[in-house]
């Protein structure tokens, strides 16, 4: 028997959307809008409407948006939400938000890389704590938050509506260390 191909899989903070990127953004979000997981849309979206999200997202100061990619193609991706800067008090936490990848790209360990970029990149501006919340339907997300240390620590019973039933939110948060200097 011969072993499967390997495949590359990576992950990195998108500064632009280069309009091939566009097209596989819309694919993916649309994908996993289908199966149910990673953002509050229900129903699939037209491209000009996601297009319009995503380039908006990148002119959102307070925002950040990761991009995962199997093979070169965008698969799924996350949002790193700051607090506005009048906001010190809460500046010790931001919030990852937005956090899917596509079915067909699922079994790489992308989910875990990409949460750990976002991670990386809220430590590294100074922020010590990640929130993050999901639908209780979402139960391939939430063992992975869970598996990578994200506490809960409440859920709020009426959290959203979906496919009209009522379903609860689970609620987490991670402490994150600060990032090593070069010689610690």
């Amino acid at each position: 028997m011969s072993e499967a191909p390997a495949h590359a899989v990576a992950v990195e903070r998108c500064e632009r959307l280069l309009e091939h990127d566009i097209t596989d953004l819309c694919e993916a979000t649309n994908a996993a809008i289908i199966e149910g997981g990673g953002f509050g849309w229900l129903e699939p979206q037209e491209r000009e409407t996601l297009t319009r999200h995503f380039r908006g997202v990148l002119l959102v100061p307070e925002r950040e948006l990761f991009l995962a990619r199997l093979d070169g193609r965008v698969v799924g991706s996350a949002q790193l939400a700051r607090p506005p800067r009048y906001n010190e008090a809460q500046a010790i936490g931001a919030q990852l938000t937005h956090a899917y990848i596509a079915p067909y790209a699922r079994g790489f360990g992308l989910a875990r890389k990409l949460v750990r970029a976002v991670e990386e990149r809220a430590a590294a501006l100074g922020h010590r704590m990640l929130n993050l919340d999901v639908r209780e339907t979402q139960a391939a997300a939430i063992q992975i938050f869970e598996a990578l240390g994200y506490t809960r620590w409440g859920t709020h019973p009426a959290y959203a509506r979906v496919r009209g039933q009522i379903v609860a939110g689970h609620f987490y948060h991670r402490m994150l260390e600060a990032p090593r200097r070069k010689g610690q």
